[in-house]
């Protein structure tokens, strides 16, 4: 999909938008508990890996758009002290999800993380 109307209109887009924001927040909530949040980003690497064949790439991608959203809509609220949190996270999420794919034997990683 190209047209951003379209994908707003989508009911797929918008429940897997919903799931990706709860397991962030999932994530977030449990930052205190590094075997939840392994679990829980284990569960998606994999899941996306072996179920979906989603290259590893698209992570960061996405990482890059919600990082891109979150300035634009918070604005002043994202400050630079808040824009290095988030772009921490976003690299643990993809530091984590990645090592999913690598146990499950994928090998086409990117070097490179957020």
């Amino acid at each position: 999909m190209e047209d951003p109307e379209e994908m707003e209109k989508n009911s797929q887009l918008r429940k897997h938008a919903r799931r990706v924001m709860n397991a962030i927040n999932t994530v977030v909530e449990n930052l205190h508990d590094p075997e939840k949040v392994s679990s829980v980003l284990g569960l998606v690497g994999k899941a996306h890996a072996l179920k979906y064949k989603v290259e590893p790439m698209y992570f960061k991608i996405l990482s890059g758009v919600i990082l891109e959203i979150l300035a634009e809509d918070f604005g002043e609220c994202f400050t630079p002290e808040v824009q290095t949190s988030w772009t921490k996270l976003m690299a643990a999420l993809y530091w984590h999800i990645t090592g999913a794919y690598t146990e499950v034997g994928w090998v086409k990683l990117s070097s490179s993380a957020v």
